[in-house]
């Protein structure tokens, strides 16, 4: 309730002068009769509640987005040309969308399929898969998994393992992260031998290390160009955003 009559109160538009709002200068009549008219005016009109509280998040939006923005200027070459992070779609697009993901996250096997049906719709995004393994350890095994099939095999593998991980069901323990592997034909070997090398630890310290001053606290995150979009979000809502920033850009 507090929360809601804070709001309320502002949105009351009263044009007495400051002063006379403070309930410590009233008098004990003064401070119940001005109770009495906030109350019923709430009654009478409880509508203004909601619209306060609706107009508090949407300025509280504006300023998570301009921060946002000024988080992705910041760290701009991390986020888009990190140097290790899988390149897919187009590698030449227009414009970059980036995807902060965890295998065992569901909001992020949600937004597979839509991220799959937005590369095929535009042929000209440069999509960037960054491992955020937050979700414990099987979370972590798997993008250990991940990043290591990309360091022996290459990004098709990786591509391969990325929706293989996404669709898997149970825990990505070793026996079945060697059968995912000996099932694609790949090198299990030497995949499993550098999961726990430096190389694939310092991926994963380096992309934790961006989330953290990007302040991303869950999965999946993107990044559209200059834009955080913190959560899932389905293809076609998608594709009318890639649309905007390139007829913004224009």
């Amino acid at each position: 309730m507090f929360r809601l009559a804070a709001p309320a109160l502002i949105a009351l538009g009263l044009a007495a002068p400051l002063q006379a709002l403070d309930l410590n200068a009233m008098s004990a009549e003064e401070r119940d009769a001005f109770r009495a008219e906030v109350r019923n005016y709430l009654m009478e009109h409880p509508e203004i509640i909601f619209e306060a509280v609706q107009a508090m998040e949407e300025r509280q939006a504006e300023a998570q987005a301009e921060a946002d923005f000024s988080l992705v200027d910041v760290n701009r070459d991390a986020i888009f040309d990190d140097g290790f992070s899988h390149v897919a779609g187009n590698p030449e697009g227009d414009i970059t969308l980036v995807e902060f993901t965890d295998y065992r996250c569901p909001y992020c096997r949600k937004a597979t399929p839509e991220i799959d049906k937005l590369l095929e719709q535009d042929g000209n995004i440069r999509f960037i898969i960054k491992e955020l393994p937050i979700l414990g350890e099987a979370s972590l095994a798997a993008s250990r998994f991940a990043i290591a099939t990309r360091q022996v095999e290459g990004g098709d593998a990786y591509e391969q393992v990325h929706d293989a991980l996404m669709a898997m069901n149970g825990e990505p323990d070793e026996a079945r992260l060697r059968r995912l592997s000996d099932d694609l034909g790949l090198d299990t070997g030497a995949i499993i031998q550098r999961m726990d090398s430096d190389e694939v630890n310092n991926e994963i310290i380096r992309t934790r290390e961006l989330a953290q001053r990007l302040q991303i606290s869950g999965t999946p995150t993107f990044v559209l160009a200059d834009e955080m979009i913190r959560g899932f979000v389905p293809a076609e809502q998608l594709a009318v955003m890639v649309a905007e920033k390139r007829e913004r850009d224009q």
